[in-house]
């Protein structure tokens, strides 16, 4: 649903079919998930629990819904079928939220919660509960429905929801640093004990945690990783950039390994197993297989609309590739890039094939470390194609994962004691 859409009242979700792009129905809403903030602060949505036809229930991501109209729900078409578990932090809608007693800050009285709206916040793709519509009077019960007058309010207009200041344990934490970025929070975790920092990683939503693994020192990945459940563990493994992912597994032991890739999705164990045949510092052990990837009749409309994507770093956002299908690596034959800069500046109807930049040669799979240093130097590249010899394009180095080998191994520790430094030099 694309952002500044009109709000929804939740009562309207409940049993909506969810289909995949094809039209096929894969099951329908059951609640919705919420995290609860500190303070008045609005809660976010983080998803839906979705029954499929088996009458397993499942987390369905809000990232993966990509339009809500017409009584009816439509996704990615990539769903996570692991049966869904509530976590600490997470609150469900329909089964804790509605038919709850609340208090009108500005009168004191107490009403009760009839419905919720939500909303997705404009130019993000997260969505929040902005409204409230609550009824006056006593509460009603299976025999007497209850009178009084209903209204919608804001969702800072009613107390009774959000968390308390004290005794959440993680809760507090997490609504505390919840507008951090994710190396800083990854700072927060790394001087916390190993017992907080357990239950903290295990409160964070499984896109939040891999975000803060690739931020982290290798042996607090190994910790926290080691203490989540194994299905679990591999969600989050799918979550983190590919080559982040296979850098983590490959420190672990081999039947770790295996455990771990058997409950990842084929597609996402097919791309750990093929990034770890590589040296760690090659080329191909440095590539993401996750690049944008096109095809020759793509237009720079097309292009402009894939790198506009909010998941992307900025990084792998500079440009696309342009190969023959398939359209995923290892694809077909490798024609060229385009550089954003060069889209910028085409009408939108032009085909990405008429403004390739062909002359650059890409990386080979096996080039080491200092050659790709040199290549980055030299043609002031923030990523490159990797090819391999049949000239197929196997996924792309960015020049944040050439520093992250090329800096000292305590570089991240150092990064850790900078803000600690400055303020014992300045005292």
């Amino acid at each position: 649903m694309a952002a500044g859409a009109p709000r929804i009242f939740v009562s309207h979700l409940s049993g909506v079919a969810v289909f995949d792009p094809t039209g096929d129905q894969v099951g329908r809403v059951r609640d919705l998930v919420v995290m609860l903030r500190v303070g008045q602060r609005p809660p976010r949505l983080l998803g839906l629990v979705v029954e499929l036809a088996t009458r397993r229930r499942i987390f369905l991501p809000m990232t993966r819904v990509t339009a809500i109209q017409s009584g009816q729900l439509i996704t990615t078409g990539v769903l996570n079928v692991r049966r869904f578990e509530q976590r600490p932090t997470e609150r469900l809608v329909f089964g804790e939220l509605l038919d709850r007693r609340v208090t009108l800050t500005e009168t004191g009285e107490e009403v009760t919660v009839l419905d919720l709206s939500v909303h997705q916040l404009p130019a993000r793709r997260e969505w929040e509960i902005d409204r409230v519509f609550v009824r006056k009077g006593r509460k009603g019960s299976a025999f007497r429905r209850a009178k009084g007058e209903a209204l919608t309010v804001e969702w800072t207009a009613v107390t009774g929801f959000s968390l308390e200041e004290q005794g959440q344990g993680a809760e507090n934490l997490l609504a505390t640093f919840e507008q951090l970025r994710p190396a800083d929070l990854a700072n927060v975790l790394h001087h916390l004990s190993a017992k907080r920092r357990a239950e903290v990683a295990a409160a964070l939503d499984d896109d939040r945690l891999a975000d803060v693994l690739e931020e982290l020192p290798e042996d607090d990945q190994i910790e926290i990783l080691g203490k989540l459940k194994e299905e679990r563990a591999a969600d989050v493994l799918e979550a983190m950039d590919p080559d982040d992912a296979a850098d983590l597994l490959g420190e672990l032991p081999t039947d770790e390994q295996e455990r771990l890739l058997s409950l990842m999705q084929p597609g996402d164990a097919a791309d750990m197993r093929r990034l770890m045949s590589y040296e760690e510092r090659t080329a191909g052990g440095l590539m993401t297989t996750e690049p944008i990837v096109l095809r020759p009749d793509a237009t720079v409309a097309d292009a402009l609309a894939h790198i506009r994507n909010p998941d992307l770093s900025p990084a792998l956002a500079a440009q696309v590739y342009v190969c023959r299908p398939p359209d995923e690596t290892p694809t077909g034959k490798y024609l060229g890039t385009v550089h954003f800069q060069r889209l910028l500046r085409e009408p939108p109807p032009s085909l990405v094939s008429s403004i390739l930049d062909s002359d650059l040669q890409p990386l080979d799979p096996e080039a080491e470390l200092p050659a790709i240093a040199g290549f980055f130097a030299t043609y002031d590249m923030v990523a490159a194609p990797v090819v391999d010899e049949a000239g197929a394009l196997l996924g792309a180095v960015t020049v944040d994962d050439v520093l992250d080998h090329m800096l000292p191994e305590d570089w991240r520790e150092s990064e850790f004691h900078l803000d600690e430094e400055v303020t014992t030099d300045g005292s």
